[in-house]
């Protein structure tokens, strides 16, 4: 099966996962595709991406079903991961002009830039459904928020929302980059001055691999301070990534803990990041093999109907390192995500080589 045939068999299943009877931690269920949370905004995501790759309609008409059924059924409250959603509508936006579609970001993004709670030195705090997190960063906040605010204050020629979401990449940087390894912690509390388990956690630290390079490209960022300190900081990542990699071409859950299992949507994820990062320039070519080997451990973990195996449920702050490593493996909507997100990659190379 070629890439294109595996991509678009791996997108169609993903519109159809279901919560088939597992017992979910979150309050709104982030297994099923249907439901407003931040693994469908990271799916919906993928899904422009792919809409865009290919000129199918029929994707678009799935996403705008998907915009549409949600705001007449009500979205829910307001927090870091329900913003998930608001990044791919703010492209959605651009292909269709919906006047609706265009109010409801520029209302959620006013919110996040004045009203959304924030840390000590203005980070936003990683409050979502159930949890308010209290002085927390959480690495997973830059993917889920930083970039639809980079992407509002793009469409919406509002330079403030451009410099919040670049700072928040900075904060983030500062607080939960560990100089030591290259890798990322989980999160950082503010309140009692601690990495909490100090956990480098696999999927974790992809959402920096992605988000790196798609801040960069949606500011059109190519040159000066910032974009030399993300993507100093990404090469420095990707080395690490290079070192700790399995010889499958995937990675640990815990990145420096070979006794965690293997998990793929962070395989997913780190393919897609560092073969875009070595497209864009970002960092160096040798780490295009790194990634062109994550994308084999990705097909490989990929069944017959299109599900992505070997994916960890829902990850909240773990306070020890046992937490990550008990976390159950089911089929996500962000594993099929991510791995739309890496096959599109895969599949640039391919063309491109």
């Amino acid at each position: 099966m070629t890439i294109r045939q595996t991509l678009i068999k791996t997108a169609d299943r993903m519109t159809a996962i279901k919560n088939d009877g597992m017992d979910e931690s979150c309050p709104i269920g982030i297994i099923d595709i249907s439901n407003w949370e931040w693994p469908q905004g990271v799916g919906m995501y993928g899904l422009f991406k792919l809409y865009k790759a290919t000129g199918e309609k029929k994707y678009l008409a799935y996403l705008e079903d998907w915009y549409d059924g949600n705001i007449k059924k009500g979205l829910p409250p307001r927090n870091v991961n329900t913003t998930a959603p608001m990044l791919a509508l703010t492209y959605i936006y651009e292909e269709t002009k919906r006047g609706d579609y265009l109010e409801l970001i520029t209302d959620w993004a006013r919110w996040v830039h004045e009203d959304m709670t924030r840390t000590e030195e203005g980070g936003i705090q990683h409050a979502v459904s159930g949890e308010e997190n209290s002085g927390q960063l959480w690495i997973d906040t830059l993917f889920m928020t930083a970039l639809f605010l980079a992407r509002a204050g793009v469409l919406l020629g509002v330079d403030e929302y451009k410099e919040d979401a670049k700072k928040q990449f900075l904060i983030h940087i500062k607080y939960l980059y560990d100089k030591k390894t290259g890798f990322w912690f989980h999160g950082w509390s503010f309140e009692g001055r601690h990495n909490f388990a100090e956990a480098l956690w696999a999927r974790g630290n992809c959402w920096y691999t992605i988000g790196a390079c798609e801040i960069l490209e949606i500011l059109g960022i190519k040159d000066g301070a910032f974009y030399d300190y993300i993507t100093d900081t990404l090469a420095s990542q990707a080395e690490a990534l290079y070192k700790a990699q399995d010889e499958g071409g995937g990675w640990h859950t815990l990145l420096n803990d070979k006794t965690s299992y293997i998990e793929v949507s962070a395989a997913a994820g780190f393919c897609c990041g560092l073969l875009k990062a070595v497209r864009m320039g970002c960092i160096d070519e040798k780490y295009r093999e790194t990634g062109l080997k994550a994308l084999k451990c990705v097909i490989d973990n990929i069944s017959g109907d299109g599900t992505v195996e070997n994916v960890s449920y829902g990850t909240g702050m773990g306070r020890d390192l046992d937490h990550y490593r008990n976390i159950p493996l089911c089929p996500m909507t962000y594993g099929q995500a991510l791995a739309v997100l890496a096959l599109m990659e895969g599949l640039y190379n391919d063309e491109n080589a």
